[in-house]
């Protein structure tokens, strides 16, 4: 299955069901009145909104309409929590020399995870209002998934029956408070702004083959004032995203509604590029022994796509976004 929210003037938006093609939608909210609902109730309502899905793509709703995914907010606008890894190694690496901090303990086998605001996430043509160019504004291209109710200390095979939907992200980042905030110990907190999301939400399903080993295994296209910037594949993710739920909940249980976030998606091979800017830079560093590219300005614009391996479209829809003062 495949959803969007739309604005109504409520904080939570209206749920629409989106046909496989992302041509189509229908109202769904005589089922759930928004997605968070959904997942809340998800035993209860997922049959009824396949039914809905199914008759969607059959060509069977009379009340369907054309889907415009530019007006969309973020598939979920809030959620009880938003919860952030760097699973992918290689990222986690170059940070720490970008950082220059020392080496993350067992960092290999316990993943490295941030609680993030969940209150207020942006949709995919969302303009982004940052305080200031020097902040050091930066992309961070990502998947994610949405859980329905975990227990505490689920085991990581319980915690994969536990994944209802999967989401793109853009996980903005403002670099220059990022070193003393880590420094500090108690995690991001200026550094993170409110995240971004593709338009469309989708069942695991929905992504066949590309979805293996609790994994996206798609590439992330990126690019950056439409020059490519890179289109890392998200096979490479050092943990799966039913081990990211089972380290998430070690010690509490998850609402229902909860993102698990992969961090930025990154390969070891230099040919794939970069899903965000401070990797470049110390790429840029380690290899050229200086660093040339800068962060974004004011006007700069950020475009991001996952492909399925054959070069189809992916299920997720486009972020694009623009950076712009705050004022």
């Amino acid at each position: 299955m495949k959803f969007a929210t739309l604005p109504n003037g409520s904080l939570d938006g209206r749920l629409v069901v989106v046909s496989k093609d992302l041509t189509k939608a229908v109202d769904a909210t005589l089922i759930a009145s928004n997605l968070l609902s959904a997942v809340q109730s998800w035993q209860e309502k997922s049959a009824d909104l396949q039914a809905l899905y199914d008759a969607l793509n059959a060509g069977k709703v009379d009340d369907a309409f054309d889907f415009d995914p530019s007006v969309c907010l973020a598939p979920l606008p809030r959620s009880p929590q938003w919860l952030d890894a760097s699973a992918f190694t290689n990222h986690g690496k170059l940070m720490e020399q970008a950082f220059n901090t020392k080496p993350i303990p067992d960092f290999d086998t316990i993943p490295v995870m941030y609680q993030g605001a969940s209150d207020d996430f942006q949709g995919p043509t969302a303009d982004m209002s940052m305080p200031s160019e020097s902040d050091g504004i930066d992309f961070e291209g990502e998947f994610g998934v949405v859980t329905t109710a975990v227990p505490m200390a689920v085991s990581a095979e319980k915690a994969a029956d536990r994944i209802c939907l999967i989401v793109q992200i853009n996980d903005w980042s403002l670099r220059s408070f990022g070193p003393r905030e880590m420094a500090t110990g108690f995690g991001f907190l200026q550094a993170k702004p409110s995240s971004s999301f593709a338009p469309v939400a989708v069942t695991p399903d929905e992504l066949g083959d590309a979805w293996r080993n609790g994994r996206v295994n798609m590439p992330l296209y990126v690019t950056w004032n439409d020059q490519r910037f890179g289109e890392p594949h998200g096979s490479e993710m050092n943990f799966s995203f039913p081990q990211l739920i089972a380290h998430a909940a070690r010690t509490r249980k998850l609402s229902a509604g909860c993102i698990i976030g992969s961090g930025t998606v990154s390969n070891q091979s230099r040919e794939a590029g970069s899903a965000c800017i401070a990797e470049r830079r110390v790429i840029e560093k380690i290899d050229l022994g200086e660093i040339k590219t800068q962060f974004m300005r004011f006007g700069d614009k950020v475009r991001m796509q996952a492909k399925f391996d054959d070069g189809r479209d992916g299920p997720f829809g486009v972020i694009e976004q623009k950076v712009i003062a705050n004022t």
